[in-house]
């Protein structure tokens, strides 16, 4: 009995030792994003937050620690770059300032897949470690599309010319191409801006927000343009940390498992944000013909006019259009 009690003892001893080496040999990584948790974006940054810690168990472990509460939005690169915080989920245009090719992501009507065979998120890879950031992939949306809401009617493009509107970073060339006046505000500041009539409308995705705007928004435009996609920037520090194999992995697992899954996950997320602006009352301006064509004409060759400006260069520029959308 003693000896039964003894063995036993040994045994539990044994694989507590067990847990605690796996538990000490998983490495833990902190994430911010750049929306809040709550925010209906942020539900493919939750998907990706745990297909990553159920797939790789017991090795890799994230933390999403928030999103603006935690660092402002359009200092996460930096932060990741200086080793502050160990991975951010991004919007693309956040961070054009540090890495100019980066919003290249968003002006393009490819799918996840076509833009993955094309070889620029290899390309991407490199030109962020030219700027001291680990470029691991993308939670990719490309059915989130964007578009242009007003209080006032608008009944073509050339209705657009002078118009006041809100914009991120990656839609100011396409806005002050179709000659109106940008404005680069954060969301939370569209509101009272729309109130107090200091922008005339704004340029958004139609995720679950529609319902706080009401009182200030009756109409939006039609077809919608560009396709939305979140970078995940990974510290040096924190790369450096994970074993080279599971790096190799995790990459490989990102890249081509995750993220055709993820582009494909958006379906309820875009019907309850469709169903809100519904709901909302908000009038569809429906562009059609050659007004359509136009409209989105513009938008593509803004953006790469631009594009080619900032990268300044012509060779870099044409290489990664080529594989984003010819």
């Amino acid at each position: 009995m003693k000896t039964t009690s003894l063995t036993s003892l040994v045994a539990g001893i044994s694989l507590a030792g067990l847990s605690l080496t796996a538990a000490a040999d998983e490495v833990s990584l902190n994430v911010v994003s750049f929306t809040p948790k709550t925010a209906a974006v942020s539900a493919g940054f939750e998907r990706f937050v745990t297909a990553v810690n159920e797939e790789f168990e017991g090795e890799l472990a994230l933390n999403w620690r928030g999103g603006p509460e935690v660092m402002p939005p359009f200092r996460l690169a930096d932060a990741v770059r200086n080793n502050s915080i160990d991975m951010a989920l991004i919007s693309p245009s956040y961070y054009s300032g540090l890495v100019p090719s980066s919003s290249s992501a968003n002006f393009s009507f490819k799918n996840y897949e076509e833009i993955l065979e094309s070889g620029y998120y290899d390309r991407m890879t490199e030109i962020h470690a030219e700027r001291g950031l680990r470029y691991l992939g993308e939670i990719p949306a490309t059915d989130v599309k964007f578009f242009l809401f007003f209080q006032d009617r608008i009944d073509g493009v050339d209705d657009l010319a002078g118009k006041r509107i809100r914009v991120f970073p990656t839609g100011l060339p396409f806005i002050e191409a179709l000659g109106a006046n940008g404005l680069v505000l954060p969301i939370g500041e569209i509101y009272t801006a729309m109130e107090r009539g200091a922008i005339d409308g704004f340029m958004q995705g139609n995720l679950g927000w529609a319902e706080q705007y009401e009182d200030v928004v009756n109409y939006y435009i039609t077809p919608p343009f560009y396709r939305a996609g979140f970078s995940i920037l990974v510290s040096e520090r924190a790369w450096d940390r994970l074993p080279e194999e599971l790096r190799g992995e995790l990459q490989d697992y990102v890249r081509n498992t995750l993220g055709p899954e993820l582009d494909q996950s958006w379906g309820d997320v875009i019907a309850a944000g469709n169903a809100e602006v519904e709901a909302a009352g908000f009038e569809e301006i429906a562009l059609e013909g050659e007004e359509a064509e136009r409209y989105l004409q513009i938008a593509i060759d803004a953006a790469w006019e631009h594009m080619q400006e900032q990268v300044g260069d012509d060779e870099l520029t044409a290489e990664l259009r080529s594989m984003l959308v010819e």
